[in-house]
């Protein structure tokens, strides 16, 4: 079987939560898969997942590798697995959809998102 391959949208703390759990599971066995209700789904493991694209539009994540952008901030979420190997995925710029809520140039940028300029890649499906 072949790998699952996907593209996320947005680098937040979710997929930071699921990246680190892909290689969190690289050396388990399905007794030590805590955290996980079903060890395999139709023959696919957590490893058998490979992030091919990735989306956002924060300035300190796009243009960085996803290893780089999970951690970035305004980022909080648990660090269980800090050692994610190097990716060749780039985070490129997404687009915004709905404008980005006025009240976020209130707080630090530690703690917000700041757009990137980055223009956006244009992807052909055909």
């Amino acid at each position: 079987m072949g790998k699952i391959k996907i593209a996320i949208v947005g680098m937040g703390n979710c997929a930071s939560s699921l990246i680190q759990g892909i290689h969190y599971y690289v050396d388990k066995y399905p007794e030590d898969a805590i955290g996980l209700m079903h060890w395999e789904i139709g023959g696919f493991k957590p490893t058998d997942i490979e992030v091919v694209a990735a989306f956002d539009i924060d300035s300190k994540k796009v243009g960085k590798t996803i290893d780089e952008a999970i951690f970035a901030e305004p980022n909080c979420t648990t660090i269980f697995c800090k050692d994610i190997p190097k990716y060749d995925v780039k985070v490129h710029m997404g687009t915004i959809l709905d404008d980005v809520a006025p009240h976020m140039s209130n707080y630090d940028d530690e703690v917000t998102f700041v757009c990137s300029n980055e223009e956006l890649l244009i992807l052909s499906m055909f």
